[in-house]
């Protein structure tokens, strides 16, 4: 039986663990030089920061994690650094891109672990050097050592923020502020529902704790106004309103920017799972089971890209879907090991419900971007743009949905295929047609799901 699994953050990792210890040798691909996914991901070679200084508090976690991944590699045929750009089912194709060469691999079954990437809510200036999402300041730090600036702002709200906040504080880095964009008292509402997962509330407690005693200012109810700088290309400061309406001026030479993160649904969405609407989460998630299960058959899902959870909800996750995929094959399945990963998801589920709706997405910040703002980078599309095309005396008529407005403004059709700016379009174009979000649909996803080399041809004698 061909079993291919993609991605090998935390979700990858249990997964394949459970193929092998059933005796499969599953093709394993992640298009990273190494495994670990963005939660755990490894530093390049001699690099010398230590478990502890790199991932703090998940630092045990991280280690267990590369462990599982290294003795697992020889049982696998493991293939980092490779591109899954598009995927086919009946019979099942995985086109593959590795050091500019293409080839295609057939499957009977595969788990797809795709992970997440940051949302993020586009504020003038975002696209001068120096402004970067929470998960790129995090990879930064991990990967090269470095911090984004000498006085960095961290924008945004959710656990990522005050993770990657907590992180440059134990590294050393310079933090001007920390702004949390969701008030107070809608925290405290959501408190009843965390208590289901009391081990990553009391590690939340402890960043923000950490952080206030350093003397780091924290606000909440914050709201971005805009990056500000003497130049184009220069970050000098960022322009914000508290809870209070006050307006300030933050002076510093960096910010990350970060609403939670999103799955990446494009491979899912190629193979023909079907995508809905989840209104807690604020996310378009493919459709599975508890299980992994998908309504295609052979295509499992776990992690983030199958819907937010995190990375200990990626790994319960991860394995899940492996022993799905072994009792559809009619191989062994541990029905104990189920029963306990299946009452684990559960809780876990429960906590996340709370979480979200302690952290919720801020609709009201994108619909409320001012016209001049750039909001698909890629093709320099502004909000004032993205509505003039939504509006029902316009040249085109109304766009009733984010496709159509692709068509009319070229957003989305950049090089992260609106992967960055399609949640904040969906959101300025839903204020502006006065409907859910829901409605607006979402960027569908197209082969190549990321931009490939051209070969170059060679000269003529």
């Amino acid at each position: 039986m061909r079993v291919a699994v993609v991605g090998a953050g935390p979700a990858g990792v249990r997964a394949v663990g459970q193929l092998v210890r059933a005796g499969l040798h599953p093709l394993w691909i992640d298009e990273a030089p190494d495994g670990g996914g963005r939660i755990y991901q490894r530093p390049p070679p001699g690099f010398r920061r230590s478990p502890q200084a790199l991932y703090g508090l998940e630092a045990r976690k991280a280690t267990a994690l590369h462990a599982a991944l290294d003795a697992l590699k020889p049982r696998a045929d493991w293939r980092p650094d490779t591109l899954v750009w598009n995927i086919a089912t009946h019979p099942g194709r995985l086109n593959l891109m590795r050091d500019g060469v293409a080839t295609e691999q057939g499957f009977d079954a595969a788990i797809l672990c795709t992970g997440a990437m940051d949302r993020v809510v586009p504020v003038p200036g975002w696209t001068r050097p120096g402004v970067t999402t929470l998960g790129a300041a995090q990879i930064a730090l991990k990967a090269q050592g470095c911090a984004i600036g000498q006085r960095v702002a961290l924008v945004g709200s959710g656990p990522l923020l005050w993770l990657v906040a907590y992180q440059y504080l134990r590294a050393g880095a310079g933090l001007a502020a920390v702004l949390d964009t969701t008030p107070f008292r809608r925290k405290l509402q959501a408190l009843r529902g965390l208590p289901h997962d009391p081990a990553t509330l009391a590690k939340g407690l402890f960043y923000v704790t950490r952080l206030r005693a350093a003397g780091i200012p924290v606000a909440e109810g914050a709201t971005p106004l805009a990056i500000e700088g003497e130049a184009p290309d220069v970050v000098a400061a960022l322009r914000w309103r508290d809870a209070a309406g006050r307006e300030h001026r933050l002076e510093c030479d960096a910010v990350g920017l970060g609403w939670g993160v999103r799955p990446e649904l494009q491979l899912a969405d190629l193979a023909g799972v079907p995508i809905g609407f989840d209104p807690v989460q604020h996310n378009w998630v493919p459709q599975r089971d508890l299980t992994g299960r998908t309504p295609v058959a052979g295509i499992y899902l776990a992690g983030d890209g199958a819907g937010i959870g995190g990375a200990a909800v990626a790994e319960l996750a991860g394995a899940r879907a492996a022993q799905a995929l072994l009792a559809d094959a009619g191989l062994p399945v541990d029905t104990a090991l189920v029963a306990r990963l299946e009452r684990r998801l559960l809780r876990q589920a429960r906590f996340r419900t709370a979480l979200e709706r302690a952290f919720p997405f801020p609709a009201h910040l994108a619909a409320a971007m001012p016209d001049e703002t750039i909001l698909c980078r890629c093709e320099s599309v502004t909000a004032g743009e993205l509505r003039a095309a939504a509006a029902p005396d316009g040249p085109h008529g109304a766009s009733p949905e984010v496709n159509r407005a692709k068509a009319f403004t070229r957003i989305g059709m950049g090089r992260c295929q609106g992967r960055v700016c399609g949640a904040a379009a969906a959101e300025v174009l839903a204020a502006r047609l006065g409907c859910d979000t829901a409605a607006i649909g979402r960027l569908r996803g197209q082969p190549p799901v990321k931009p490939l080399p051209i070969p170059q041809p060679e000269a003529a004698p």
